[in-house]
């Protein structure tokens, strides 16, 4: 039997808040399915194939955690979003720790909406892409350059990286920044302001005027700003993980917090996971 596609499946138990999210998603082309309970949900995802999935955390029954630990033992191939009314740092943090593409708290604006949304669907094109099981050759994997062996990232999106002098540097993964295609413009923090883990602390805009929100994979100070990145942000692109770190931060409590993080050591095997769930 032929699967039906569509490309966002909804799962909020509220009527209000997916009809907002239909109203948004319509807006921007996207198809759309919607159910106010996580059980029916997966058995839509067995009738019909979605390219993202939007799911709120708080809801009875199978919870939005609950709801995403099956869907990754399925390998549903869709990227989750996870959102939520009672947001907290915590809950942001744990969200992409637990495999979630994106966090994004209630209320939200459609700007908002809108541009984690494209996120989504670039995000999943990334990884069908460059891998495809019927091909010959499958020497290249992937079509973004995972984290170096020794850093550490908060999901797909913002890595750290420990200095000798006690200090971290942080910056975007290479992944978050093709999802959001060419970067056209960078709003960053001011020296001696405090960032939080799983707090925003980088607005980023790209070509197409969408903004998107880098989370903190760390809590600390700021000690200096990437001067290289505010004079040219192509570096960025060019070289993520080095030459284009973003902040050097003094942190507040690195031994507690890094076990919130997902070692890049990992992704050797872990990339090969994910790979595996995107194109089945």
């Amino acid at each position: 039997m032929r699967l039906i596609e569509t490309d966002i499946l909804i799962i909020d138990d509220e009527q209000v808040i997916i009809d907002a999210i239909i109203k948004i998603a319509n807006y921007e082309n996207f198809t759309t399915n919607s159910t106010l309970d996580a059980n029916e949900a997966l058995k839509k995802l067995e009738r019909t194939t979605y390219k993202l999935i939007i799911c709120d955390i708080m809801m009875q029954g199978i919870n939005g955690f609950e709801f995403l630990e099956i869907v990754n033992q399925r390998k549903i191939s869709a990227p989750v979003i996870m959102t939520t009314g009672f947001s907290t740092l915590e809950i942001a943090v744990k969200a992409l720790y637990e495999g979630a593409m994106g966090f994004i708290p209630k209320p939200f604006t459609i700007d908002e909406l809108s541009s984690i949304m494209h996120r989504g669907m670039a995000y999943r094109k990334l990884f069908k892409n460059k891998f495809n099981p019927c091909q010959a050759d499958n020497t290249e994997l992937l079509s973004f350059v995972p984290c170096p062996p020794k850093y550490f990232r908060l999901g797909f999106d913002s890595w750290m990286n420990e200095d000798s002098e006690g200090t971290v540097k942080i910056g975007l993964t290479d992944l978050f920044l093709k999802s959001i295609g060419t970067p056209n413009s960078i709003n960053l923090m001011n020296i001696e302001q405090s960032v939080y883990q799983g707090g925003s602390c980088i607005n980023i805009s790209d070509s197409e005027d969408f903004t998107h929100q880098m989370l903190s994979p760390i809590s600390g100070k700021i000690l200096s700003v990437s001067e290289k990145i505010i004079e040219n942000i192509n570096l960025l692109e060019k070289d993520p993980y080095f030459g284009g770190w973003i902040y050097t931060i003094v942190p507040d409590n690195l031994e507690t917090e890094i076990e919130n993080l997902i070692p890049c050591s990992s992704d050797i095997n872990g990339f090969q996971v994910t790979i595996e769930k995107f194109v089945q």
